[in-house]
């Protein structure tokens, strides 16, 4: 009898993860991959679609370009996973069946309590929420004068939220719309993961798109016109986009393995308690000594090549792998520009620090040109490099 392996999501670690096993499968195993929508999403590009929604067919991926014929796609909503009976839940009622599976459906943006952010502000976790901000910015603009322009807030000044309040700037600047962008971190300085270098950086092309910066205040509420602050005075929005960090998503709550906030602990062979299950990306904290590797596009490719060897392997009884999450260096867009940070060359003892310019502008392109090249091919390269 076959065995049954499903991979459960589409995003960078589900589709990565079908590439890989796809490759190392042996003849005896069939592979199927459970999706809520029919493609994959350039994800890390989504805030494109900010500043044009005609971009987004560039940044989408019909499953049947990465899948190939023998590999099942069943499009449904995952919503529990007995690893009991070995059965995932869907939505609509249909249950699938595994002898092993992979948990890869990413994660939900943290609102750490704080009082109407689960109800008022925007998130940019799909191709609909990049969508919707595009749409709400838009009527924001359409309604507002040079006497009273509109205000676009965007809280969590990390890598989403440096990169969204970069593409509001571009679509004011492109459409001589009449807005003010407003970028929150509660921390001291933006982007905190980040040392003095790249966060000097940032913020000076932040500041040169007439980009406002509030930093050093929690946000401690929001309701639907504006949010409040620890200290600081009320700021009112038009459209407000909350970016602030990773949790677990809420389908996974009930999922009898050990997790903590909604993600799923793995070791660093990727095998969660259950040796039948394996997690990685946003939904999945692996172990990678005093730190579990970070939430990124970067960890999920890398962590998807070994998932698949690794999955294989336990099916034919062989050793699995250790995964190292090796960080290749920060790239970062504000609007059409970009800064590049500790990227490592050939040819070069250590990585370079920071830097901009066109070489971080096409450093960036070049590196989801690779992902878009290493799932499905040239073709959708050539067709999305413009938007990228």
């Amino acid at each position: 009898m076959a065995t049954r392996v499903v991979v459960l999501g589409a995003g960078y670690a589900g589709a990565g993860a079908i590439n890989s096993l796809q490759k190392h499968l042996p003849e005896r195993a069939e592979l199927t991959w459970v999706a809520e929508n029919d493609y994959h999403f350039v994800l890390h590009e989504s805030h494109r679609i900010i500043r044009d929604a005609g971009v987004q067919d560039k940044l989408t991926i019909p499953v049947g370009e990465i899948a190939e014929p023998e590999t099942e796609f069943v499009e449904g909503e995952v919503v529990d996973v007995d690893v009991d009976e070995r059965v995932v839940h869907l939505a609509d009622d249909t249950t699938v069946d595994y002898d092993y599976v992979l948990v890869a459906i990413g994660s939900e943006t943290a609102t750490y309590g704080i009082e109407g952010m689960d109800e008022h502000p925007l998130t940019l976790k799909s191709r609909a929420d990049a969508l919707e901000i595009h749409e709400q910015v838009r009527e924001a603009a359409r309604d507002a004068t040079r006497d009273d322009p509109a205000q676009v807030v965007v809280g969590g000044a990390g890598l989403s939220g440096i990169q969204s309040a970069g593409e509001v700037a571009e679509f004011r600047d492109r459409n001589h719309a009449p807005i003010d962008v407003t970028l929150v971190e509660a921390l001291p300085e933006i982007f905190p993961p980040g040392n003095a270098e790249i966060q000097g950086a940032l913020r000076h092309r932040l500041e040169g798109r007439d980009i406002d910066i509030l930093t050093d205040d929690p946000i401690t509420a929001a309701t639907a016109d504006h949010i409040e602050f620890d200290e600081r005075d009320d700021l009112d929005y038009d459209v407000f986009l909350w970016t602030g960090g990773v949790t677990g998503p809420a389908e996974l709550g009930d999922v009898d393995l050990e997790k903590e906030h909604n993600r799923l602990k793995a070791g660093s062979n990727l095998r969660t308690e259950d040796d039948r299950v394996f997690a990685i990306g946003d939904n999945s904290l692996v172990d990678q000594g005093e730190n579990p590797a970070p939430p990124t596009a970067q960890a999920a490719w890398q962590a998807a090549d070994v998932v698949g060897e690794n999955i294989a392997a336990a099916i034919e009884g062989h050793p699995l792998k250790r995964w190292t999450y090796e960080d290749q260096g920060t790239l970062i867009s504000i609007g059409e520009e970009a800064v590049a940070h500790q990227v490592s060359f050939n040819g070069f003892d250590s990585p370079i620090e920071t830097f901009g310019g066109p070489a971080a502008k096409n450093l960036k392109k070049a590196a989801a040109a690779r992902w878009i090249n290493k799932i499905t091919g040239p073709k959708r390269v050539v067709d999305a490099w413009s938007v990228l």
